[in-house]
């Protein structure tokens, strides 16, 4: 009985050191491109969830009118469409993230939902205000305002209906966020500079001419 009780404890103690020992020889996933490590997904959304649930409000203080989701339009294509796309121009960027970051103006998934239309508002308020660790999401909540935070809130919330024309206008005339690899530009052609150097001439007329001047 007191081996079976000290092989447990020897493997408890087993796993915290093997896990420091990857740290420390940095064989840990922390690239873009390493695979998940097992259940990661499940380790990080059910705390995220957790907190989003806790402390997420319930309805949006203003109203979903035509001003503020014109100005959600404006905030969105300055803030958030170079990760997260725009209408039939997803972003590179987003797509090379991790986690991948969802285009919120596309139908995604089985069942066809744009964006986030499907989470509450207070969700989606909660993520632009207090961002997401280690996915690239960062907390606006020094960059824009109480009231500007619930303006674009409202248009990811109202993203699969039909929007007022002018927001429309700022979306689709909005700069296509990066979609492709960059490349550079092959560099411009160098002039070519003709020689201004004679040859040294070793014919007998050349030889002549320097024995008449001495």
């Amino acid at each position: 009985m007191a081996r079976f009780i000290l092989g447990i404890v020897a493997g408890v103690l087993l796993v915290p050191v093997a896990v420091y020992v990857m740290f420390l020889f940095g064989r840990m996933p922390v690239a873009v491109a390493d695979p998940p490590l097992p259940r990661e997904r499940l380790i990080t959304s059910v705390p995220l969830h957790a907190r989003i649930q806790r402390e997420m409000i319930g309805a949006a203080p203003i109203p979903a009118n035509e001003t503020n989701l014109i100005a959600g339009a404006g905030i969105y294509t300055e803030r958030c469409s170079v990760c997260h796309g725009l209408h039939n121009k997803p972003s590179a960027i987003g797509a090379d993230m991790y986690p991948v970051a969802p285009q919120l103006l596309e139908k995604h998934g089985k069942n066809n939902i744009v964006g986030v239309t499907d989470d509450p508002i207070g969700e989606t308020y909660w993520k632009v205000y207090n961002g997401i660790r280690l996915t690239g999401m960062p907390s606006f909540k020094d960059q824009l305002s109480e009231t500007e935070m619930w303006q674009v809130s409202l248009l990811l919330s109202y993203a699969d209906k039909p929007l007022p024309p002018n927001a429309l206008l700022i979306l689709n005339n909005a700069l296509t966020p990066p979609t492709g690899k960059h490349t550079q530009p092959p560099p411009p052609e160098q002039p070519q500079i003709k020689s201004l150097h004679v040859p040294y001439s070793t014919d007998e007329s050349s030889e002549q001419e320097s024995t008449e001047q001495q």
